[in-house]
């Protein structure tokens, strides 16, 4: 066989082994590499989800990327990471920017989650309302003498700025600290605090967390006059979250800007799928759809 032959089928098999590494390394809906924007906020339930995920499909690998809101949301319009898990839908002016490139962008609502106030048991407070948060978070003296944050630029700080018609956290009164297991032991070792942190923090703590966690007890909170839930005190339980009777609500969405079938895409349809749904009913959070349930009635002779 003469040289040139020879070369042109070593660079033919060099060729098809290159592209069939290609073609296995492409994501599809459950195979392949993925990375995934969240909200740190809600590490607890997208670990879960991940989790199963991961088990169910074993040709996929999820790399998730916790950052605060603010952070996140900077990542994604880098248009490195296109796939996000937000507690809001982006404005029309962020959409934009992946609509300009003629991406369409797939948004699901998958859960609800109850912002719950927690203090310390020795605490005689067991109550609080939406006027007393309002009230402090504008810098005005009142019955609530500080709240925590889990940090400066989550999506935590920017409901409760919202809330109260807010653009900065006043000097006093007010902490952000740098996540959520910081407000639990915050809270812990400071009697008189109040923190603020999802549900699904308090429903699932990690490990190290859970004995703390016992320490803690959630506030029952009562809506402004006039609002749904301004009847009584209410807590961030399903029950209250279905009825929408709790004040502090926020929807958590899977925003998907792939713009073609890939693993992001496979994830957001099993979160917002009966398997996913599940997994929300048992965190603590409410599920956007809640999954169906067969009931076997025998009949004994």
């Amino acid at each position: 066989m003469k040289l040139n032959q020879i070369i042109i089928l070593y660079l033919i098999s060099v060729l098809s082994i290159s592209c069939g590494s290609s073609t296995n390394e492409k994501s599809t809906y459950t195979s392949g590499t993925a990375k995934i924007l969240v909200d740190e906020s809600f590490s607890p339930i997208v670990e879960d989800q991940a989790y199963v995920f991961e088990n169910a499909y074993p040709n996929t690998k999820l790399d998730i990327i916790y950052k605060a809101e603010n952070e996140l949301l900077n990542l994604f319009f880098k248009d490195s990471i296109r796939v996000a898990i937000l507690s809001r839908e982006l404005k029309p002016d962020e959409s934009k920017f992946y609509e300009n490139k003629n991406i369409k962008i797939r948004v699901n609502r998958f859960a609800i989650d109850g912002i719950a106030l927690v203090n310390h048991q020795s605490s005689p407070d067991s109550t609080i309302t939406v006027s007393e948060i309002i009230t402090l978070m504008q810098g005005k003296k009142g019955r609530i003498k500080s709240l925590v944050f889990d940090n400066p630029n989550s999506s935590t700080v920017r409901y409760f700025k919202d809330l109260s018609g807010i653009k900065d956290l006043p000097k006093d009164g007010v902490y952000a600290l740098k996540s959520n297991p910081d407000v639990i032991r915050y809270v812990n070792d400071n009697p008189g605090a109040i923190g603020v942190i999802g549900i699904n923090w308090i429903v699932q703590p990690d490990k190290d967390l859970e004995p703390i966690v016992n320490n803690l007890k959630i506030l029952g909170v009562k809506n402004i006059e006039g609002k749904s839930g301004s009847d009584k005190f209410y807590k961030p339980n399903q029950n209250d979250l279905a009825m929408g009777l709790y004040p502090l609500t926020r929807s958590l969405y899977i925003i998907d800007a792939e713009g073609r079938p890939g693993l992001g895409t496979g994830f957001a349809t099993f979160i917002a799928g009966e398997r996913g749904q599940r997994i929300v009913l048992k965190s603590g959070l409410l599920p956007d759809s809640i999954p169906s349930r067969e009931v076997i009635i025998r009949q004994n002779n």
